[in-house]
Parts: C-alpha cells; sequence; structure tokens
C-alpha cells in the first residue's frame, strides 16, 4: 500500500495507461445495469406479472441507492482508500446484475438496489480520483469517463432487446449478460489495488453544508438530473400525443442521447481550460431553454431540432455537472465528499422531477403546465450555474479567515 500522492506526475506511462483504461471501464457500467431494463420492461411485466408500479421501481430503485449511499461513499473511501472502494462497488454490481437471473420478482427488485449501491461507489468516488491523480487535466479526464459511461448506456438501451431475443436468452440472459463488462472492468481494475492510498489522516474538513458554492454546485447537479430523468420518462408519450408513432418517439429519445455524447467529452474539456464555466452554462441554458419552447408548440415539423438541441444541452449539463466536483475544490477529499452531497440531492430530485412532470399533465390534461415547470427548472439551472461557474474553490472557514487578513495587509 502506498502513501504517497499518486499523481499522474509520479506514474510510468504504463501505470497511467493503465489507470486511464481502468477509469474507462468502471465508467463504461455506471448505466448499463439500468438502461438495459428500459426497453424490456413491457416483457419483463407480462413474464413476471409485475404491475406498473412495481415495474416503475425497477428504475426507480437505483436512483433511490443514489440518494440514499453517495454522502456514505467518501467515508468508505477514506478507510479503505478509492481504489479498493470501486473494486467493491464492481463486485456489488455483478452481483446485483447475476442475481436478476432468479426466477423471482424480488431477486430482481433486489438486484436492481445492489446494482445502484456499486454504481454509487463510481458515481461519486470516480471524480474525486481524478481530483487526485490528474489535478491539472481535471476536465479532459472527466469528458473520458463521462464520454464511457453515456456510449455504453446508449449502447445497453440498443441492444438489450436484440440479446433478448437470442435463442436461450430472453429478458433475463439479455440482463444478465451486462455482467461480462462489470467483471472485465474489474480485472482491469486489478493493478491499482497495489497502489491503493489510504489518507493517514484527514485534515479539519471543509464545512460543505454551509457553503453556498457547494450548494450552488449540489442544486446544478439536482436540477440537471430533474431535467434528463423528465425528458427520459415522458419525452416519448409527449412526442406519441402530437402524432408520432411509437417507433418514431422511441427513436427521437434515441436521438436524445446520441447527440448528448459529443458535448458529454468536449464540454469538461472545455472547462478545464477557462478561467470559469459561466459562459458554458449560459450556452447550455439557451439551448434547454429554446428546446423546451419549441416542443411547447404543436407541430412536429422541427421536432426533430428540438430533440436534439436538449439533447447537447443535457450531454453539457451532466458532464459540466461531474466536472465542476473537481474544478470547485481543492483536495480529493473534498472533491468527494461535494459528489456525495450533490449526488445525493440531484438523484433525489431526479426521482422527484417525472412524478411532478406527470402530476401536472395529470392536472392539467396539458402539455404546457409540466413544460413550463421544466423552463422554470431551466431559469433556476442558469441561476445557479453562474454561481458554481465562477473561479473559485470551496475552503474552509480558518482559512478564508486568513486569505482575508493577507489581503488587509
Amino acid at each position: 500500500m502506498s502513501n504517497h500522492n499518486n499523481s499522474a506526475t509520479s506514474r510510468t506511462k504504463l501505470s497511467t495507461f493503465l489507470l486511464v483504461l481502468g477509469i474507462i471501464f468502471v465508467a463504461a457500467n455506471l448505466r448499463t445495469a439500468i438502461t438495459g431494463v428500459g426497453p424490456l420492461i413491457d416483457v419483463i411485466k407480462e413474464d413476471t406479472g409485475l404491475s406498473s408500479v412495481l415495474a416503475g421501481m425497477l428504475t426507480t430503485f437505483p436512483l433511490l441507492a443514489f440518494a440514499v449511499f453517495s454522502p456514505l461513499a467518501p467515508g468508505i473511501a477514506r478507510k479503505m482508500g478509492i481504489e479498493l472502494t470501486l473494486a467493491l462497488g464492481l463486485v456489488v454490481i455483478t452481483a446485483g446484475i447475476l442475481i436478476r437471473y432468479v426466477d423471482s420478482s424480488i431477486t430482481l427488485l433486489i438486484g436492481m438496489l445492489l446494482a445502484g449501491i456499486g454504481i454509487t461507489m463510481g458515481n461519486v468516488l470516480l471524480p474525486s480520483l481524478i481530483k487526485r491523480d490528474f489535478p491539472g487535466n481535471v476536465g479532459l479526464m472527466t469528458g473520458i469517463y463521462s464520454m464511457s459511461m453515456n456510449i455504453c448506456a446508449a449502447i445497453a438501451s440498443g441492444i438489450s432487446v436484440p440479446i433478448s431475443h437470442v435463442n436461450g436468452f430472453g429478458w433475463r440472459g439479455s440482463l444478465v449478460s451486462w455482467s461480462i463488462l462489470s467483471i472485465v472492468a474489474f480485472i482491469i481494475w486489478l493493478p491499482q489495488l497495489r497502489n491503493r492510498h489510504v489518507p493517514k489522516h484527514v485534515a479539519s474538513q471543509t464545512k460543505l453544508s454551509t457553503s453556498s458554492l457547494a450548494w450552488a454546485v449540489t442544486l446544478f447537479m439536482g436540477l440537471q438530473s430533474l431535467l434528463f430523468y423528465s425528458n427520459v420518462a415522458w419525452l416519448p408519450e409527449l412526442l406519441q400525443s402530437r402524432g408520432l408513432s411509437a417507433g418514431t418517439a422511441g427513436w427521437m429519445l434515441s436521438l436524445m442521447q446520441f447527440v448528448s455524447l459529443p458535448a458529454s467529452f468536449i464540454i469538461p474539456v472545455l472547462a478545464g481550460k477557462f478561467e470559469n464555466q459561466r459562459r458554458i452554462i449560459f450556452f447550455t441554458f439557451l439551448l434547454f431553454l429554446i428546446g423546451y419552447i419549441g416542443l411547447l408548440s404543436n407541430g412536429t415539423t422541427l421536432t426533430w431540432l428540438w430533440v436534439i438541441l436538449i439533447g447537447v444541452a443535457g450531454g453539457a449539463a451532466i458532464s459540466l455537472a461531474l466536472a465542476l466536483f473537481g474544478l470547485r475544490t481543492e483536495n480529493a477529499n473534498d472533491a468527494a465528499r461535494l459528489s456525495g452531497m450533490a449526488q445525493s440531492v440531484g438523484y433525489l430530485l431526479a426521482a422527484v422531477g417525472p412524478l411532478l412532470f406527470g402530476l401536472f399533465h395529470d392536472m392539467s390534461h396539458s402539455w404546457t403546465l409540466p413544460l413550463i415547470m421544466l423552463i422554470v427548472a431551466t431559469l433556476l439551472l442558469l441561476f445557479l450555474g453562474l454561481k458554481a461557474g465562477n473561479n473559485e474553490v470551496i475552503t474552509a472557514p480558518n482559512q478564508k479567515r486568513e486569505q482575508l487578513k493577507v489581503g488587509e495587509e
């Protein structure tokens, strides 16, 4: 076990390559266990007899796991080290995927919960690992792992049904097939366990709960999550009500995810190069705003354009939120704690967003009110983003006092 600072500059080219490869494969497992379920929901309900409510819990359980366990991940990492905690996360993801093969509705739900707990470790700790080992390349590395996560999520959505049609596989075989990716990721991650870094002690911690900057980053993460999961849950139904076929509406949802991929890589790289990220945030806000205003119209001629704008904005927002965990903190420990705080609140909002959207639709029997809700959320995203995008870092109160004294002198 090593107690030195494992920065990228102190590593050999081979060890750096293995670390980057490991990060890519860990990130590849942070959505597939979830996104591979959605396209199979109908056949799962038919085969198991699950109600629509319980079927909906298949995707809600992981989000609740994100919210509950995100604040716990930094503490586990301080005791075990980030490397070992991420390895444990991959083991739990694999267990959650495999248990879904058991012929029981209960084990299916338990499997989704376990997968969510394992994914939480990667969600929270990858930004911290990048802050520690690549402090000068936070934007680039965030872009790389965001791209890996989003590409594999899109692939899982696209091929889960074809895999289920392979002779003898079925929907259970399709769900379990993603354990291959998590096992491969675990094997690729093993070399990092030889260099795992466990701090001997933790210095006086910054109080995130009293930091306006920490809350700005947290709520920025939460609002972009609310927008994304509201889009995923309701966009197909909204478009079908406008006259599009189910197949075309599904294709539009795929288009939204596909166009987010370039933004999810480019935006963090740019964010790391700019003095502050406020221009990027304003650009993201404009794309969201134009897209949602476009959807307010009943016509379908330009639907593809509104979907593309929302997709690009979504890719920019999530990758920028992840990059801010490292850009707004001074060290890996604070990055992990901010990541835990932001993702806990963020995924609670993510779970609430689709419910509110549906409630407003039921109340008004129209899509206008729920879309206005998303526009209001976009305005709040801009307001909080301009604060979160400032070129400053979260510091402890005593550090702030020392800085003020120096300024007075």
